[in-house]
This record gives C-alpha cells, structure tokens and sequence, in this order.
C-alpha cells in the first residue's frame, strides 16, 4: 500500500502533470475570454450583416415535417473560424512577434577545421606534385 502511495505521489509531483493541469485551467478561462469576444462583439457584427446574430435558420429545408438546417451547421463552421481569428490575432501574431525579439541572433557558423592527417596528405601531395615537376624536365 506504501509502494501505491509513494508512486502516486512520485505521479502527481512530475512537472508535467503540474503543467498539464495549468494548461486546462488557463485553457479553460481563456475559452471564456474568447468565447465572450465572439458572443459580444463578433457575432453581433454578424447580425447587423446578416439581420440575425446567427445563420440557424438561414435555408430551412422541410420535408415530411422534418425540418434540415444547414445553417446551424454554417453557424458552427463560422464560429469556428472567428474563435480561430481571434486566437490568431490575439495570442499567436503577439506571441510570434515577442518570440523574434527575444530571439538571439545567430553566431556565424565557424569555419570547419582540418584534421592533421588531411593536412599532412595535401603537403605529401604537394612535395610529390613538385617533385614530378623537377624530375620531368
């Protein structure tokens, strides 16, 4: 039982799951941020477009007194793409913006070293090349 305790404890102190459960909580309350940006400002934008704050009823299909609603389907797909905006605009370009100034310029690469062997080849080579030379005329 000790042994289930001492690695439960091992478990919950790991950093990761700390992280992990700030990631949802974070996660969690900017949802609300976002989603209150949408509800408040986005969507009623979209009413003044469109006479409705939403596409719901935009193309109602009956059949057989089944009603299909494509538009509540366009409504998700474009709340999909405004929270995706605005998490865009809001946290990735600042984010992207911060991380370039933050960023250490890169050192030049160093020039790549000559092992002695391969310096000792090239002089052999050399001394050999002009000793073919003298010996030729």
């Amino acid at each position: 039982m000790t042994s289930l305790v001492k690695g439960f404890r091992e478990f919950i102190l790991r950093g990761n799951v700390v992280d992990l459960a700030v990631g949802i909580v974070i996660g969690a309350a900017f949802g609300a941020v976002v989603t209150a940006f949408v509800d408040g400002i986005l969507n009623p934008l979209i009413g003044a477009i469109f006479g409705q704050p939403n596409l719901d009823n935009i193309w109602t299909i009956t059949i057989n007194d089944s009603s299909i609603l494509p538009g509540v389907f366009l409504t998700a797909v474009l709340n999909f793409l405004l929270i995706a905006l605005a998490v865009y605009s809001m946290i990735v370009v600042p984010m992207n913006k911060l991380a370039e100034r933050t960023k250490k310029p890169e050192e030049p690469a160093a020039a790549p070293v000559t092992p002695d062997d391969v310096i000792l080849l090239k002089e052999i080579r050399d001394l050999l090349a002009a000793q073919g030379k003298g010996s030729a005329s």
